[in-house]
């Protein structure tokens, strides 16, 4: 009998092959299959990753200078995303309050994603509707001075361009990640675009630039690592008054 056919899209090519035998061992054709699979989607990610070196690495820059001058004014960072966004909104703010490199001993840093609180998102969301789950706790937590950091693939969250807006009405710095532009980067301040419009590959981008914007304000307020930086905890107001 004649199997079918599946197959994987992805942003050039499409990759067709059977599905493994009743006794799950893939064919030596499948497998190899598989592997150009794998193949091009690293180096679509890597391509991804080489173009935004060329043409992002000045907003990057200045987002990580925003949210470094926040801080060091007694600012916070507050993040917001759906899906896989909030899962990049909860690793930033960790890398933050935590630390990015574990050789590198520094202070906690204010950042606040607003994914978690799972008894204000379903009251919230049950009570008033999901668009504005996040510009309520902008509202309730924001205050002049902080940042408002909008992770959306598509840039056409609206519970995410709500916030943006509620943000800047509050006086707050807006920062949005986004895919090929969308309404959010029109309502962000600074706007750092990934040129892709497959998902999963804006999202790789995303977390690539969440981690070098942390690196970057860890670098600002404390020193580069390799010059041997280290601060304790007590030395936190002095170092970031600096």
């Amino acid at each position: 009998m004649t199997q079918e056919l599946f197959s994987i899209l992805d942003h050039e090519t499409t990759v067709s092959f059977k599905p493994p035998s009743k006794t799950g061992v893939l064919t030596d054709e499948v497998q190899e299959q598989l592997r150009v699979e794998v193949r091009h989607h690293l180096m679509e990610s890597a391509r991804l990753k080489e173009e935004i070196a060329q043409q992002g690495v000045d907003l990057i820059v200045t987002a990580a200078g925003l949210i470094a001058r926040a801080m060091q004014s007694g600012g916070k960072v507050l993040l917001c995303g759906n899906g896989g966004s909030a899962a990049d909104c909860q690793h930033m703010a960790a890398e933050f309050v935590s630390r990015l490199h574990g050789d590198f001993a520094r202070p906690g840093l204010p950042a606040v994603a607003l994914t978690t609180d799972t008894s204000f998102l379903t009251a919230f969301s049950n009570d008033c509707g999901f668009e504005g789950v996040f510009e309520r706790q902008v509202q309730a937590l924001g205050q002049p001075g902080d940042i408002l950091i909008g992770i959306s693939t598509s840039g056409n969250s609206m519970n995410v361009v709500r916030a943006m807006e509620a943000a800047s009405k509050i006086g707050m710095t807006t920062i949005a990640l986004t895919g090929r532009g969308g309404h959010l980067a029109e309502t962000a301040q600074v706007t750092i675009p990934v040129p892709h419009t497959h998902t999963l590959y804006i999202q790789e981008a995303h977390l690539a630039i969440e981690h070098i914007l942390c690196s970057l304000v860890e670098q600002y307020l404390f020193g580069r690592r390799d010059e041997g930086a280290e601060v304790k905890a007590g030395e936190q107001d002095e170092e970031m008054r600096r």
